[in-house]
């Protein structure tokens, strides 16, 4: 790690905020005729790759500059009153839990640039497209970073109408409904969620999330808490999200370009079980122990449900989109994050936030990968998919088949890779729950959970065997392998997958000590 200064720190989270902004505000400008290159297109483009690639390094920046020894703490941080009428400051910081998030965030959107440049959106103007992703950018980014419940939902709201445009604008078949329906369902979860928001601030006399988490709750009566955690939890679970409020996000990454389904998979999802850790688990404890069985429950429901669906669309014949059966896995996958944060335990909440970040760097290089076998068969249709491949993927470009295999066995959690560690970890907490939660209902929930990952493992390696394996007819087209620029987006997910596999301190040291901290009544 290496030593920097205080306002230096403070100065690159402010930018990690604001620079996409100011970038897409720039995207929006005539470029100048020295910075055209071939053509403005590709000048607008070049921009989008460049601000994220400044946003990346400074992500990385701060993480070196980090204090690992006090995780617990919050560091970089601003406080500046905005509106003193209703005390709602611009108070940013990060700690142990946040961090991991920029950093993913940076990542992500950087390397969907870095793609985007190199394989073009088909539809509308780029200019509009790189000002969206870098809106979208600066949206998710200021909800890992803000501590104040205003700006909180203010910047979970901001991420929405850039998606929307996205999937309505530059999507696939079926764009414009899957669209509305992603916008309908998040912006009436955000309506109850302010009320939620509201009644906490006021009731607590501070809308400062540090303050309310070092109150952790003694200000607030538990039917305060109980109605609060209800309201708040019934908009972050839209976004996560949760099995009944999911049916959104099927068609929302069938419809959604090969970059928009990268975002929403990646980092959209994990706004809200980052709400769930940071708002609700300290804020509200009574309130939310209330609902604590309630959201296991629907948890392992999801797991479940998430799994058949799954299985049902690898079927032979049934026509099943690939991208569509990586969604309904997202179901499964969050809600093993849920779980995990449903226990109230150190080791349930580590492995939610584990399992978060192993779930944006898989299923991110799942679906670049699905885009990338759409781009070479036209099809994303399962059934059609194995029969243009000649069901034999690693035999006519076996680096782009050898790449699907890794990621479909770091999905469904095989030891070694950051899909095993979360989930692991989910059911341990699981195993012995915080006091005050039935340690029966709890085990019923771990066991109905670990038989999910036994369905996760069906459907994923059916999955495998169907598009990479078998000998190729001759008849079938040649498909192109990995092209240079895809070998440079993807090789940052594959060996992220492989580090946190091995070496899951990295990542735990980071969470445990501000989840103890979080847990035990508030922050520093």
């Amino acid at each position: 790690m290496i030593d920097i200064n205080e306002s230096v720190m403070q100065f690159l989270l402010a930018l990690i905020v604001v620079g996409p902004l100011l970038g897409a505000a720039a995207a929006l400008l005539p470029a100048p005729p020295g910075l055209k290159g071939k053509s403005p297109d590709q000048a607008v483009l070049r921009h989008g790759v460049t601000v994220t690639g400044a946003i990346l390094i400074a992500a990385i920046v701060l993480a070196l500059g980090f204090d690992h020894d006090q995780p617990s703490k919050m560091q970089a941080t601003t406080d500046i009153s905005w509106i003193p009428a209703l005390d709602v400051r611009i108070h940013l910081g990060t700690d142990g839990i946040s961090l991991p998030l920029l950093v993913l965030t940076a990542l992500l959107t950087f390397l969907s640039a870095l793609y985007s440049y190199f394989k073009p959106p088909t539809g509308p103007s780029p200019k509009a497209f790189v000002a969206l992703l870098l809106v979208l950018e600066s949206g998710t980014l200021a909800t890992f970073a803000v501590l104040d419940l205003i700006l909180f939902f203010l910047a979970f709201e901001t991420v929405l109408i850039p998606m929307y445009f996205l999937i309505a604008r530059w999507g696939g078949e079926g764009r414009a409904e899957a669209a509305w329906k992603f916008i309908l369902y998040t912006l009436l979860g955000s309506v109850v969620m302010l009320l939620g928001l509201l009644l906490i601030g006021i009731e607590a006399g501070t809308f400062d999330m540090v303050a309310l988490a070092t109150d952790n709750g003694r200000s607030l009566t538990t039917s305060v808490q109980v109605i609060a955690v209800l309201a708040i939890g019934v908009g972050l679970a839209v976004k996560t999200p949760m099995w009944p409020l999911h049916s959104w996000l099927p068609d929302a990454h069938t419809s959604a370009p090969t970059v928009g389904s990268v975002l929403l998979a990646g980092v959209l999802l994990k706004m809200g079980t980052y709400g769930f850790v940071r708002i609700l688990l300290p804020a509200a404890p009574d309130g939310f122990r209330t609902f604590a069985p309630y959201l296991a429950a629907f948890a392992v429901v999801g797991v479940i449900y998430g799994s058949l669906a799954c299985l049902a669309l690898a079927k032979r014949g049934a026509k099943g989109d690939l991208k569509r059966l990586i969604a309904y896995s997202s179901v499964g996958h969050m809600g093993f994050v849920l779980l995990g944060i449903a226990t109230m335990t150190p080791a349930g909440v580590n492995g939610a936030l584990f399992a978060n970040i192993a779930h944006g760097l898989i299923t991110g290089l799942l679906f670049f990968l699905v885009g990338a076998l759409k781009d070479r068969t036209g099809s994303t249709d399962l059934d059609t998919l194995a029969k243009e491949t000649g069901a034999a993927l690693y035999g006519k470009a076996p680096r782009l088949g050898g790449l699907l295999a890794f990621a479909a066995v770091a999905s469904l959690g095989l030891p070694g890779l950051a899909g095993f560690w979360g989930e692991m970890l989910a059911l341990f907490g699981a195993f012995d729950p915080a006091e005050g939660l039935s340690r029966p209902a709890f085990l019923t929930f771990m066991a109905i959970g670990a038989f999910g990952t036994l369905l996760t493992a069906a459907y994923l390696l059916i999955v495998v065997r169907r598009v990479c394996m078998g000998a190729a007819p001759q008849d079938t087209p040649e498909l192109t392998d990995v092209r240079s620029y895809e070998f440079a987006a993807w090789t940052p997910l594959v060996v992220l997958t492989v580090v946190a596999g091995l070496w899951p301190k990295a990542l735990l040291g980071l969470t445990d000590p501000a989840v103890q901290q979080l847990l035990a009544g508030g922050t520093r």
